[in-house]
């Protein structure tokens, strides 16, 4: 039976303003994927190649409102979680099923719900789908929820643990057949499935219809870092908004730990507060009596406080303090160092023009706990509200109850949550 393409694409719209609305860090995430129907005789559900977000109208037609949401997000955190650039040696169905369990109970724990056929075990819930793999039968018969077009490459029944394939290359690459056999096991009958079950294809549905699967990802190395830079921003924006739940917190530190250098991650952050814009000042007299813009930089104010009460060593606060200083230069920053235990450090605050290079004051001592209330109250008795605040620290001691009106950017040694500002770990 078909499907009114408009309302079709109705309900998607609908999905993702929801996911936007009350998850918006899965809704940053969807809306990365364009969205595109898909001949439902190579496209039985939905699929991706981590470009596109593919589609079955007629199966898009029998969701739910809250299953749409649900299918947008599983496809959108398969991207987030790089599963097209993990697969390695890995059989690719066993993977498949693995990748889809791994993302099935992330969602469940966001207390999504999906449509009846979503593979879920509670024995899976919190591990990888490295973790997963092993744990499945060889020769697995369980189908994952869509396909996965992130590779074309097969494993023959002799060499299920061999080296991958070269994929295939050029926009015509892979068949109606190819494309069928792609999605782990879900494809192989994909047309004899749609023939008996009596659906049409609807190649009008979503605006034109994608006729067959997609190659494959040329350069999955740069589609995987343009992911990682995804979900680092859409988990700063869901944690201003206060909207970024604490097992998906988890789960977004753990992924940007290891992926992104935390270097890369402060420059950002120290980039994004430069104030670089354009000023409509009048111009000298010489120079006539228009009103026109010009490019104009204005310093940054930025305070910077070590942790001293032990859990972090001279090497390691030598290292932070050179990056910070090979950085402000760039974005024009005065600083203004401090350090903190439980109580400020003597002799401090050291302040820093943008052309003096920072160094770690030799005066510096600590050992005690850790409380950080003292530095926030410091600023706030010296009327400074900082264009930013880098705060260096294995984030276990005591936080203020409430947060500044000031950005803060907790560079974190260790698994401690922080319960405000960007948390960025260290590794």
């Amino acid at each position: 039976m078909s499907q009114d393409h408009s309302a079709i694409e109705t309900k998607l719209a609908a999905a993702r303003t929801r996911l936007i609305l009350d998850k918006p860090f899965l809704g940053s995430l969807v809306m990365h994927l364009p969205l595109k129907a898909a001949d439902p005789k190579w496209c039985e559900t939905t699929a991706t190649d981590a470009r596109h977000f593919y589609y079955n109208p007629a199966y898009i037609g029998r969701l739910s409102l809250d299953q749409t949401q649900f299918v947008l997000a599983h496809e959108a955190m398969h991207c987030a979680l790089s599963h097209f650039a993990r697969r390695n040696h890995r059989q690719k169905h066993r993977w498949d099923v693995a990748c889809d369990y791994a993302v099935n109970m992330i969602l469940d724990d966001e207390r999504m719900h999906g449509p009846e056929s979503s593979l879920m075990d509670a024995a899976y819930r919190g591990l990888t789908a490295e973790e997963i793999y092993p744990l499945l039968h060889e020769d697995t018969q369980e189908q994952t929820l869509d396909q996965h077009l992130f590779d074309n490459q097969q494993d023959s029944p002799d060499e299920n643990e061999g080296e991958p394939e070269a994929r295939e290359a050029g926009p015509g690459a892979g068949s109606e057949t190819d494309g069928e056999q792609s999605d782990g096991g879900r494809g192989q009958t994909r047309q004899a499935k749609q023939e008996q079950s009596g659906e049409e294809a609807n190649p009008d549905a979503g605006g034109e219809s994608q006729k067959q699967p997609p190659s494959p990802p040329q350069d999955p190395d740069k589609l995987d870092e343009q992911w990682q830079n995804r979900l680092a921003a859409a988990a700063q924006a869901a944690r201003q908004a206060g909207k970024l739940s604490s097992s998906m917190l988890r789960l977004v530190d753990d992924l940007l730990a290891p992926r992104l250098p935390w270097r890369a991650l402060l420059a950002r952050f120290m980039m994004n507060v430069a104030r670089d814009d354009y000023s409509f000042q009048r111009l000298s007299r010489r120079e006539g009596e228009a009103l026109m813009p010009r490019l104009y930089s204005q310093g940054l104010n930025v305070v910077v406080v070590l942790d001293t009460s032990g859990s972090i060593s001279d090497d390691e606060l030598g290292e932070f303090l050179a990056e910070v200083d090979a950085l402000k230069g760039q974005v024009r920053a005065e600083v203004t160092l401090h350090a903190c235990d439980d109580k400020l450090a003597e002799g401090g605050p050291w302040r820093y023009a943008i052309w003096e290079s920072l160094q770690l004051p030799q005066e510096l001592h600590g050992g005690g706990g850790t409380d950080f209330r003292p530095v926030f109250d410091w600023l706030a008795k010296d009327h400074t509200d900082p264009d930013l605040l880098v705060y260096f620290t294995d984030a276990e001691g005591r936080f203020p109850e409430r947060e500044p009106r000031y950005p803060v950017v907790w560079l974190v040694k260790g698994k401690a949550p922080v319960p405000f500002g960007a948390r960025i770990q260290l590794n």
